[in-house]
């Protein structure tokens, strides 16, 4: 049976991942209708039908890739493990999945800058860190997965501007050091 063009129940979901993908290229002040568009492969009117506008595809890119790093998060630490297992699983966290590729760290610090200008993305860091305390805290008391949260952010800030790779076994010393 011959499919139709018209017909393209991905496309949305698609025009997401690409403006995901244009953001870690371009940062957000470049992210435009069109370049996702052509990313997406899709038509520019696309753009317009699923969309409001470009804050409504943003905030849809950026809930997506947030819920994606706090999935990450429930995915280490989801299960059970003795403390030490847990504070190797925060640094393997850390240098394996969330925060180890440019791409993450470009999209993150997007979304922190906007974040930092705007409520509305304001909410969404703070559901996402809500979601990874969650995680953490199967392993850790609240006020420490709070610190290992924030000391999480700020390696992946030095990791985004350091010319030289963090050494694991730096982070896994502050890992030991918040925890116990």
């Amino acid at each position: 049976m011959p499919t139709n063009p018209r017909y393209d129940p991905e496309r949305r979901d698609r025009i997401i991942d690409a403006c995901l993908d244009v953001i870690a290229e371009r940062g957000v002040a470049g992210t435009t209708h069109r370049r996702v568009a052509e990313a997406a492969g899709v038509p520019l009117g696309s753009m317009t039908y699923h969309f409001a506008g470009m804050d409504e595809l943003l905030r849809e890119a950026f809930t997506r890739f947030s819920h994606s790093i706090a999935d990450g998060f429930e995915a280490r630490l989801g299960h059970e493990m003795t403390r030490e297992q847990a504070e190797d699983a925060v640094v393997d966290l850390i240098q394996q999945d969330v925060f180890a590729g440019h791409r993450e760290l470009v999209l993150s610090h997007e979304l922190y800058t906007l974040a930092a200008r705007d409520e509305r993305y304001r909410e969404l860091t703070s559901a996402w860190m809500a979601r990874s305390r969650v995680a953490l805290e199967r392993h850790f008391d609240p006020v420490t997965a709070q610190l290992l949260d924030a000391m999480i952010e700020g390696v992946s800030i030095h990791s985004a501007l350091d010319v030289t790779p963090t050494d694991r076994a730096l982070i896994r010393e502050a890992v030991r050091r918040i925890a116990r």
